[in-house]
């Protein structure tokens, strides 16, 4: 239901999960794990995958840490659009890589939970685009230190706050990895 015009294709979206963005993350293997189903099955329905990956002045282009994790490999067609801000969307080439693909509905996978996901997602969805968070396969490190609740309230908070997203002619929600259908 995308505003969107002829955008009737799902793209799964993989955000950040690069090495030193998910070295301490909370359940970080089973998160893992999970992504690595989704991109095999959405591969499998030929959904395009998207990656995306961060950089900074503690994510150096080309370190080790910047890369994206061993357990996850894009193929070698799959896009990756590299981005400085917390929104995927902000000064990117992600607009015209959708458009490109006739995309106007993601599914949303990756970290951090309250930073680039939560961002992605509200810059997405004002976009005109439908998001969907895989409820699942989505994590953050743990912030207390800083104020912010333990990683797990702020995944569930995170899933209760998207479950019921919407804006005129467009919808976010929430979907577990295992409900995901890329047939949609």
């Amino acid at each position: 239901m995308t505003t969107l015009a002829d955008r009737p294709n799902t793209a799964l979206l993989v955000i950040d999960l690069q090495n030193d963005v998910v070295a301490g993350a909370y359940q970080r293997d089973e998160i893992l794990a999970a992504v690595s189903m989704l991109t095999m099955r959405a591969r499998s329905a030929r959904v395009p995958v998207v990656w995306v990956r961060h950089s900074d002045e503690s994510l150096k282009v080309g370190s080790e840490a910047w890369q994206i994790v061993a357990e996850l490999t894009p193929a070698p067609k799959e896009i990756i659009v590299e981005k400085c801000y917390r929104d995927a969307f902000e000064d990117t080439n992600m607009e015209q890589v959708l458009s490109r693909l006739g995309v106007g509905k993601l599914i949303v996978t990756g970290a951090q939970t309250d930073m680039c996901i939560r961002s992605t997602l509200h810059g997405a969805l004002v976009r005109g685009y439908d998001a969907t968070l895989v409820s699942d396969a989505h994590t953050t490190e743990d912030q207390t230190s800083n104020g912010a609740p333990p990683p797990d309230a702020v995944i569930r908070h995170t899933n209760l706050y998207w479950a019921n997203q919407k804006a005129p002619g467009r919808s976010g929600g929430i979907v577990k990895s295992s409900d995901v259908d890329f047939a949609l």
